[in-house]
């Protein structure tokens, strides 16, 4: 129950975007559709569980005054590592994202975790908050993307629901980004403050 817990904290309780409010850059610069805001959250969330792996292995062989550039050293190796997958198996996603990817290794969210988490428990448990962060930034950045992409340009991951002429282009551009995340905090506060 313990584990689950962990997945679930990332998910809700410090869901990187909706509660904690980090990552602010590439979630609205990447959710122009659900594809990206799905592909940008599983490429974080694949450097967030292996970066939280290595770094609570190697948490006690890292003496304190080289930590976070050790812990940098690390997610960056894991950031390269994706950067190379993503542009040998998915190129259009990859140029799509653009210089988001390696921004990752800079990411506030991956080298909080790595700090508050990977380096004070144990391998499983940093890869389950890992998996849980990342699940929660996933989802965040897919949601966002959808309804900018539903609203912007009237499709739902690329299948088209209406035609693009009704869609209201502001939602595709910067200011749509902000306007979007605003409302889904709005909604998204108003039910935890229910529940």
């Amino acid at each position: 129950m313990k584990k689950l817990g962990i997945i679930l904290n990332g998910l809700v309780n410090e869901n990187p975007t909706f509660v904690l409010m980090l990552g602010m850059c590439p979630t609205l610069a990447t959710t122009t559709s659900a594809i990206n805001g799905l592909g940008m959250g599983a490429a974080t969330m694949f450097v967030l569980i292996c970066s939280n792996l290595v770094i609570s292995l190697l948490k006690n062989l890292i003496p304190d005054n080289v930590r976070i550039p050790s812990f940098i050293v690390v997610i960056a190796t894991f950031v390269t590592l994706l950067e190379m997958i993503m542009k040998a198996y998915v190129p259009a996603l990859y140029e799509s994202l653009g210089l988001f990817i390696p921004l990752i290794v800079v990411n506030c969210i991956v080298l909080g975790r790595a700090e508050s988490f990977a380096s004070k428990n144990g391998p499983f448990d940093s890869m389950l908050d890992g998996l849980g962060i990342g699940l929660g930034f996933t989802f965040a950045l897919t949601l966002l993307g959808m309804v900018r992409e539903l609203l912007g340009a009237g499709t739902f991951f690329g299948m088209t629901v209406f035609p693009d002429r009704y869609g209201a282009l502001i939602f595709v551009l910067a200011p749509g980004a902000f306007i979007t995340l605003a409302y889904l905090l709005a909604i998204i506060n108003k039910i935890r403050k229910v529940s």
